[in-house]
């Protein structure tokens, strides 16, 4: 070392210890680098954020509690959390029964791929649908960490392609049976509406068809929503699949001869009235037991008092069992069958699709309501051809 030459910054390290790395940044006279993207912004005089600068993160600013898990876990509905456990844990097995293993979570773009060619190849087979698959996809692809999920681009063109061929090969989407008014009012009349049970059943069965409901709106409704009235019912559905905010008006159902859903409302609201279960955020609908009285639930139960969409779902295809129902036109009965039935019936009257969408709560604009919904019995009774003047004669051309 020459004299005029002293050490500005040193480390001691132990005798025969490596000597750390010369970073480029440690070269004398190297310029600092700074990250910048598109969405840079910096004050007067402010630098951005040097390269490789990390936040000074400890191990607690990854931690949640077991509390916030489990609040996170409630922005899924309990019959979508059921599904999707079912098909993760189908994915994990898979992953696990390869040679060697593959890794479920986080699984790369090749895992993905080949687990849904796989399902490809067993709906072939016969064991799924090209519809179930692409639902079997989409749950493992939202399972997986945001910032680490596999490109699905290639299985969904598989699927698409499957799907082409099995339609022109006679597969077919399976649909429930539409429980129509004619359908739904059988259906009430086999019900025994002198006892508590009759009166819930009664209500449910009519509103489900009245407000075009999904079992999980019914499940989650609450009495303050429903205003009764000697007319009718005005019916908020606070939260529905196409608004998760619950932004969407209320919806006044006027009363009509045939249902009675004013007289129907008053009975079972008296049955709960009895049972002090009349609160605003009390649920509509209530499970009973076989006496009629309210089945009681721990404290500490997810879904407090509501009934599971599940056990909805059971109680409307044992109605239409009872009434001797349970299939109509060849189609299995389930609770959606009651928002079919309303929808055919009001696109049977010519009701406009905008307005069935309002009644529905589906989407501006969606025509799932005529793609999916429309489900007449036998041939029906429209034909658009009807409109054509026969012979094709034009009003006012005829010869005198």
């Amino acid at each position: 070392m020459t004299t005029d030459s002293e050490p500005l910054e040193a480390e001691l390290v132990p005798a025969g210890a490596p000597l750390p790395a010369l970073r480029p940044d440690d070269a004398a006279g190297a310029e600092p680098r700074y990250l910048i993207t598109q969405h840079t912004m910096l004050g007067p005089g402010q630098l951005p954020p040097l390269a490789g600068a990390r936040p000074p993160w400890t191990d607690a600013d990854f931690r949640l509690s077991e509390e916030d898990v489990a609040d996170l876990e409630e922005d899924l509905a309990e019959n979508t959390r059921i599904n999707r456990d079912s098909t993760v844990r189908a994915f994990e097995a898979w992953c696990a029964a390869q040679d060697p293993p593959r890794l479920a979570y986080p699984c790369t773009t090749a895992t993905y791929t080949a687990y849904g060619l796989h399902l490809i190849r067993e709906g072939k087979a016969g064991a799924y649908k090209p519809d179930s698959v692409g639902q079997y996809m989409s749950r493992i692809y939202n399972w997986q960490p945001v910032d680490l999920r596999p490109d699905p681009s290639r299985v969904k063109g598989r699927i698409r392609a499957w799907k082409k061929t099995w339609v022109q090969a006679g597969g077919t989407v399976d649909r429930s049976a539409a429980v129509t008014l004619e359908y739904n009012l059988r259906i009430i009349d086999a019900i025994d509406e002198s006892t508590n049970i009759g009166k819930r059943d009664a209500l449910l069965a009519a509103l489900a068809y009245s407000n075009l409901h999904r079992e999980m709106e019914l499940a989650d409704q609450l009495i303050k929503r429903v205003k009764v009235y000697n007319t009718g019912l005005h019916v908020t559905t606070a939260v529905s699949k196409t608004d998760q905010a619950g932004q969407g008006p209320g919806r006044f159902i006027k009363d009509r001869a045939d249902l009675q859903l004013v007289r129907r409302a008053r009975a079972w609201l008296a049955v709960l009235e009895n049972f002090g279960a009349t609160g605003g955020d009390d649920p509509l609908f209530r499970a009973l037991t076989r006496g009629g009285n309210l089945v009681t639930y721990p404290a500490d139960r997810t879904r407090g008092t509501r009934m599971r969409p599940g056990s909805l779902k059971e109680r409307l295809q044992f109605l239409a069992e009872q009434a001797g129902v349970p299939y109509i036109d060849g189609k299995k009965v389930t609770s959606h069958s009651w928002r079919a039935g309303a929808n055919t019936d009001l696109a049977e009257r010519g009701v406009p699709l905008a307005e069935r969408n309002i009644a529905g709560r589906w989407a501006p604009g969606s025509h799932t309501a005529d793609t999916v919904y429309d489900r007449r019995h036998g041939v029906g009774t429209r034909d658009p051809l009807e409109q054509v003047p026969l012979y094709g004669e034009q009003p006012g051309t005829a010869e005198n």
